[in-house]
């Protein structure tokens, strides 16, 4: 099988032709103990994106953990097993990256009021319930959004008497 008939720019690294094949070279490079030969510059800011996508992990599942059980509360009559496993899911994944990265343990208190937010707009736009509907401050603490056994009660209706 040929290459292919483009050649990369001359001033383009590998890590900017071909990021795969430039990971298996600093891996090489790292296993050689070959220092002098490291691309240093890149290899330290793919060190750095690394924990950033643990933390990005955990905020995105966060938005969809806390949206399934503002449509478990808000929509008690389409409760499902589907729901309830999103739920679980969720949880469960968060749980593997702060196994992993046991200093991300106080990460999902720090970030809950402002993912918040976005899991009110994700539960608006899959419920087709008004984004006002929904509580301004997030009616669950971490711990009880965190916690595999809760599960939300539907909202308290008004007496109507």
């Amino acid at each position: 099988m040929g290459k292919l008939a483009t050649k990369p720019h001359p001033n383009k690294t590998l890590y900017d032709t071909d990021f795969f094949e430039w990971t298996q070279e600093q891996a090489r490079l790292l296993r050689e103990r070959r220092w002098d030969d490291l691309d240093l510059e890149n290899l330290i800011e793919e060190v750095k994106s690394v924990g950033g996508s643990n933390k990005r992990e955990i905020e995105s599942r966060l938005v969809a953990l806390m949206a399934h059980l503002l449509k478990w509360k808000y929509q008690p009559g389409l409760r499902s097993s589907g729901w309830r496993g999103t739920i679980s899911e969720q949880r469960f994944r968060i749980g593997l990256v702060i196994r992993d990265s046991p200093s991300l343990r106080g990460y999902p208190s720090d970030v809950l009021r402002e993912q918040y937010l976005a899991a009110r707009l994700r539960a608006s736009k899959e419920t087709g319930i008004d984004f006002t509907v929904f509580p301004e401050e997030c009616p669950f603490t971490v711990e009880q959004v965190l916690d595999d056994d809760f599960l939300p009660k539907e909202p308290d209706l008004l007496d109507q008497s």
